[in-house]
């Protein structure tokens, strides 16, 4: 199980650019798909939705690997 940190620079992200932000995702059609199959989760709830916010605090799950999102 790999943790990333993601310092977010922003007031949010979207899911989708996270997950290739983190080189979880390949690409930002993979990280799609893998949101739309519901292999992702937002502070421990499943999100399907591609372009959730993702802000400060919030932690990421998905392929057994987290990401915490922390301000930089």
């Amino acid at each position: 199980m790999a943790n990333h940190v993601f310092e977010l620079r922003n007031e949010h992200i979207a899911l989708c650019d996270l997950l290739k932000a983190v080189s979880i995702a390949p690409s930002g059609g993979i990280a799609k798909m893998m949101i739309a199959a519901g292999d992702v989760q937002v502070d421990g709830q499943v999100d399907t939705r591609k372009t959730a916010k993702i802000r400060v605090g919030m932690v990421v799950s998905v392929m057994g690997e987290t990401i915490s999102v922390v301000a930089a």
